[in-house]
């Protein structure tokens, strides 16, 4: 499997007017993600998550190191532009993505500036909005849905596009459980059939269990790195670092405290419910 992204040394700190002033936000930080494969990448605010994610489509450019997208440097200028074709971008404001008056012309957008024809275009923009159940709302006016409604909107028009890679940053944070819910489903479907590479952010734990692999930054270096399983086992580390584990395995942690020996492995609800039911059956 080839690399979508490979970061190698970056140093990072955004710029003041003093040019020798500033955090770095990163200094050394290496990193590859593999093409198809579904990134969780977590981290308690102020760790560097969507800094590193913006480097992603060259929004921001290394101080020192390199980020390659696809085998382009971010730096050279001439890769500005298939870099942000290959790489799609979902932020937690939506009101920052929508540019058009009409739902169904806000997602066409981005497909018509790449020269797509009309025939696929609509057929395009129709996939994706309901792929995030926004269908009906195709002729409504962004501006007037609700704020989960327009993130589903910014999705779908970044998915209108057909990227090989999509970061998505708290793409949920706006939605109530059942749109969060069809986003998830949404993104595991491009990734699993169409072979998309997801980079997802996200503070909700059991969306990042989701994921193939989890990636953890604190202060802008990795702290943990591999499949959920192996990473959210860890509790104790997430907890030093101002984060949790998902419900299940937060519960298993507090009744290994009492003097039960369950494993912290189980990520989803149905196998923790069965190991505690054979527990109690014992």
């Amino acid at each position: 499997m080839s690399q979508a992204i490979v970061v190698e040394d970056l140093a990072y700190r955004y710029p003041t007017l003093d040019q020798d002033a500033g955090t770095y936000v990163f200094k050394d930080l290496n990193l590859e993600i593999k093409q198809g494969s579904f990134v969780a990448l977590l981290g308690s605010n102020g760790s560097g998550k969507s800094t590193l994610a913006k480097h992603f489509n060259a929004i921001l450019l290394p101080c020192g190191g390199s980020v390659s997208v696809y085998g382009m440097n971010t730096q050279e200028e001439e890769h500005l532009i298939p870099i942000r074709r290959n790489v799609g971008m979902v932020f937690q404001n939506p009101d920052n993505q929508i540019v058009a008056n009409v739902v169904d012309e806000d997602v066409a957008f981005a497909p018509e500036n790449l020269g797509i024809s009309s025939p696929e275009i609509r057929q395009r923009v129709d996939n994706a909005l309901k792929h995030v159940g926004m269908y009906e709302y195709r002729e409504h006016a962004p501006h007037l849905l609700s704020g989960g409604q327009k993130q589903r909107v910014a999705i779908a028009g970044v998915i209108a596009m057909e990227p090989q890679c999509i970061v998505l940053d708290e793409p949920t944070a706006m939605l109530d459980p059942k749109g969060r819910r069809e986003v998830m489903e949404t993104v595991r479907k491009l990734n699993r059939e169409k072979g998309i590479t997801v980079v997802l952010i996200t503070h909700h734990m059991d969306e990042a269990a989701q994921a193939e692999r989890v990636v953890v930054l604190h202060n802008g270096v990795i702290k943990a790195d591999g499949a959920p399983k192996e990473v959210f086992s860890q509790v104790e580390l997430l907890h030093d670092l101002g984060l949790a584990a998902p419900e299940t395995v937060e519960l298993c942690y507090e009744l290994d405290k009492q003097g039960y020996d369950l494993p912290l492995d189980l990520l989803d609800t149905e196998s923790c419910a069965q190991t505690l039911y054979d527990l109690l059956k014992a």
